[in-house]
């Protein structure tokens, strides 16, 4: 799942300027003229070749690249900037269209003009629409203090095995130096969301329901930044929680859940487990699936989709959570 905004979209481009991307170089296929070249993947190389594009015919004309990781930097920054319409591919998505053309075949040539064709061809694509400045702060130091936070856990379970005195002294000071890090950062990110009075308005509601503290908010912030104008089902499907169902026949498969926004579920899945202790309407919904014979991870999951529909019924209303005073 990429981290386009979801907006609403053209039902169907003339042209496709599709990139297959690499690190060094971007093999580009325009379609319908069905041509290709190869160019270097830099910011200004993607500009000139899209400048030209621009101005050959008339039509809507739509780019198209693959989510690589942040190789693809170039062509979004560049589609933006010339004001074209963009969107950032899915990768399974992508290959399940060239496997409904039949293209077992993959190299850069291939999958360039299968890019094409996906963009020319798939209907109510959603645009990418370039992430806010304060979103991007965000997301780059609850990154980093993941990072520090994971190293930490890591050195603090070394040194409950350590045995030698100078492994033990090394470890415990690591730890303090990361422990002062990890709060350096979590204060970085508190500042950048007072800083601005939507993000602070925002972080405060969702805060309102227990079980939802300041780093679960900052990420919510980052990484879905939609949330209060999603449905109940949008909510669930960008988070990756939304049952799926697998039924064919008589044949009734249990539901499960596909990918979504990575960093989102990792931090709700901690929110409701505190909030399967702690919040007294939540904890019912909890033991009420418990009770009905639900596994563990069937109900943890219920409740993170809970969590994200009631946050979104909270942006959209801008209100506080109705339960907030009881509990």
């Amino acid at each position: 799942m990429t981290h386009a905004t979801m907006i609403p979209t053209h039902p169907r481009f003339n042209r496709v300027v599709a990139f297959e991307v690499s690190k060094q170089t971007l093999v580009v296929h325009m379609l319908p003229a069905d041509r290709q070249r190869t160019i270097a993947n830099t910011l200004s190389a993607v500009r000139r070749l899209l400048g030209a594009e621009i101005g050959k015919d008339s039509g809507p004309l739509l780019v198209v690249c693959e989510a690589t990781g942040g190789y693809e930097r170039h062509v979004l920054a560049a589609a933006t900037a010339l004001g074209l319409a963009c969107h950032r591919a899915h990768g399974s998505r992508v290959r399940s269209f060239a496997n409904y053309l039949g293209l077992a075949a993959k190299t850069d040539r291939i999958d360039a003009r299968m890019l094409a064709l996906y963009g020319l061809k798939t209907d109510r694509l959603r645009l990418y629409q370039p992430p806010a400045p304060e979103q991007l702060a965000l997301r780059a130091l609850k990154a980093r203090r993941d990072e520090i936070q994971q190293m930490l856990i890591a050195e603090t379970n070394r040194l409950e095995h350590a045995t030698h005195a100078v492994v033990a002294k090394s470890l415990k000071a690591h730890t303090r130096a990361l422990k002062a890090a990890l709060a350096k950062l979590e204060a970085e990110i508190a500042a950048l969301v007072r800083a601005s009075s939507a993000l602070a308005r925002k972080a405060k509601l969702m805060q309102s329901v227990i079980g939802v503290g300041p780093i679960t908010a900052a990420t919510l912030l980052a990484y879905l930044p939609e949330l209060g104008r999603l449905t109940r089902g949008e909510a669930a499907r960008l988070t990756g929680l939304a049952p799926i169902a697998r039924d064919s026949g008589k044949t009734s498969a249990p539901r499960h859940i596909e990918p979504g926004r990575a960093a989102v579920r990792r931090t709700l899945y901690m929110a409701a487990v505190v909030a399967m202790r702690f919040n007294p309407v939540l904890r019912i919904f909890a033991h009420r699936l418990k009770a009905r014979g639900k596994s563990f991870k069937v109900v943890v999951t219920a409740v993170m989709r809970k969590l994200v529909v009631i946050l979104n019924a909270i942006l959209r209303d801008d209100q506080p959570w109705k339960h907030a005073k009881a509990a």
